[in-house]
């Protein structure tokens, strides 16, 4: 699923009570907006049932340039990582395509 197939899937659900496209793709756009300020202002965001979006340290390493095979300082960085939720955990386990 991409970010439109997800706006569809928000505006397909008429519980959410969004009725146009330009809205769907307005409230995902909310939501992600939120969830990246909430991880630049407290370093994660949790969204009880479904996971946590957690900015994780990656510490300096060796690592070798792909063209020329040399070996070079990799720096250490943060990158964002998510760790599911129990709920959402359960919903892969059922699904066909996620292997026990």
């Amino acid at each position: 699923m991409n970010k439109q197939d997800l706006i569809g899937a928000v505006l397909a659900d008429k519980a959410a009570g969004i009725e146009t496209k330009a809205a769907a793709e307005r409230a995902v756009n909310a939501v992600i907006a939120a969830i990246t300020t909430g991880i630049k202002k407290d370093g994660n965001v949790q969204l009880i049932g479904f996971g946590t979006f957690l900015v994780k340290e990656r510490s300096a390493r060796m690592g070798r340039n792909p063209k020329t095979g040399a070996a070079m300082k990799i720096k250490a960085s943060k990158t964002v990582g998510f760790k599911a939720g129990a709920a959402l955990k359960e919903t892969a386990k059922k699904t066909k395509l996620v292997k026990k």
